[in-house]
């Protein structure tokens, strides 16, 4: 098992490793799929090269980051807390500019660009004075659309959501686990093909927070959404990715974060991938990269 282990690790700047279009939701995911069948090069779905972030503008709190992320894959950015990870996510969101480095999204280059990815955050932000069908169809709302029609547009998804009969519930009648598939729909609405979540379970009990994240693979694979999320949770990281970014380094005491392996997860399909060696072998390289 330790040998399947290191097989699975690829320390930063080893090159990166070609993915296959796995979702067809959209016209940028329809034309992967079609570059991959006629074999050309697939472009990323989002790609930061050689990021470097500051805080006040002067010192520098992320070094060089390099993420991948593949046409319908879920990633990971693992690292402990206040390593630079909602840092590095504010600056793939295009909410922030990089001191360096760019950010492209289907090949496009979007850095410090806003608006071209959706972005769940930890908390639900669900309004409690709306229901949970005016609470998802906000950004539709936002954006200008007629509220009929929004509500029209977003109830087809309720179901393969988890939310049927949820429409006129008020978000205090929702679970904690109900909730955040309301803000997952909330945002899929958006209408990106590239997600990017900040800790999204981590208010759940550690059993709605297993169920969830495995819901939330199946149905990225399904509408063959791209999404990288970041946590400090390496069994979170681990169950949900294809590839983990471990980043480490303590820029509060002058240590600039950086990218210091890749983790390649080698799924199986089982009930139970949590207890297989190859879950094992890959958390237990993600915890040695850790330190």
């Amino acid at each position: 098992m330790a040998e399947a282990g290191e097989k699975n690790v690829r320390r930063a700047g080893e090159g990166r490793r070609e993915d296959p279009a796995l979702g067809q939701s959209s016209p940028r995911t329809e034309r992967a799929a079609a570059e991959l069948a006629a074999d050309l090069p697939v472009a990323p779905a989002l790609e930061a090269r050689d990021l470097t972030l500051s805080w006040d503008g002067a010192h520098v709190v992320v070094a060089d980051v390099d993420v991948t992320v593949a046409p319908g894959e879920v990633c990971c950015l693992v690292g402990r807390s206040g390593c630079g990870k909602t840092t590095i996510l504010h600056a793939l969101a295009g909410l922030t500019t990089p001191m360096a480095g760019r950010v492209l999204l289907h090949g496009e280059d979007v850095t410090g660009r806003p608006g071209r990815v959706s972005y769940m955050l930890q908390k639900d932000l669900l309004l409690p004075s709306r229901r949970i069908i005016d609470n998802v169809c906000l950004p539709l709302v936002l954006a200008g659309m007629k509220k009929a029609d929004a509500r029209a547009k977003a109830e087809p998804f309720f179901e393969r959501f988890g939310l049927a009969g949820c429409e006129r519930k008020w978000p205090s009648e929702l679970s904690g686990g109900m909730r955040q598939r309301a803000a997952f729909l909330r945002t899929y609405l958006m209408g990106a093909d590239v997600t990017l979540l900040d800790e999204p379970f981590s208010a759940l009990d550690a059993l709605t927070r297993t169920d969830v994240r495995r819901w939330f693979v199946d149905v990225a694979a399904e509408l063959g959404l791209s999404a990288l999320v970041i946590t400090h949770d390496v069994d979170e990281a681990v169950s949900m990715a294809s590839r983990i970014y471990v980043l480490a380094g303590a820029p509060a005491a002058g240590e600039p974060s950086h990218v210091v392996g890749i983790v390649t997860v080698d799924r199986v399909t089982s009930e139970s991938f949590e207890l297989t060696d190859e879950y094992l072998a890959a958390k237990r390289e993600v915890m040695a990269l850790l330190g």
